[in-house]
């Protein structure tokens, strides 16, 4: 067996990483970093962490702009990937519903496309108070 399904659904087994996946196939944006720490209310390391397993994966790509790294859903339109994607979209966007929240409203301080801000900034906590400190 390829081992490139293997390492897919090994990717997606894991809770978090089902999670920033399944954040970046309802919002159909590109995210970095910052942007899903702040998210999800996770440390640095964690999701730095799941978005390699995802890139290793082949789920995402990244591309690096300036000092940030944008992660997106690739685009693989091969027979497998197309399935695991369709079931992934499966899954109810009400399962989402507060990650989709914050992230239309992290996604909205961008400037010209552009994360300007870091993670746990205190234009984040004016606009999201709520949300939990990062974690490691």
């Amino acid at each position: 067996m390829d081992e490139q399904y293997v390492e897919a659904l090994k990717a997606l087994a894991e809770p978090s990483r089902l999670r920033v996946y399944c954040l970046l196939v309802q919002i159909h944006e590109r995210v970095c970093v910052a942007e899903a720490m702040d998210v999800l209310g996770e440390s640095h390391y964690n999701v730095s962490r799941h978005l390699k397993c995802l890139l290793k994966a082949g789920l995402v790509t990244a591309r690096k702009e300036g000092k940030w790294v944008f992660y997106t859903l690739k685009n693989d339109q091969t027979p497998f990937f197309t399935n695991l994607l369709a079931a992934v979209r499966g899954i109810p966007a009400s399962e989402f519903k507060q990650e989709i929240k914050r992230c239309k409203q992290r996604l909205s301080m961008r400037q010209d496309g552009r994360c300007v801000i870091g993670p746990d900034s205190d234009e984040w906590k004016a606009v999201c108070p709520n949300m939990n400190k990062s974690k490691d």
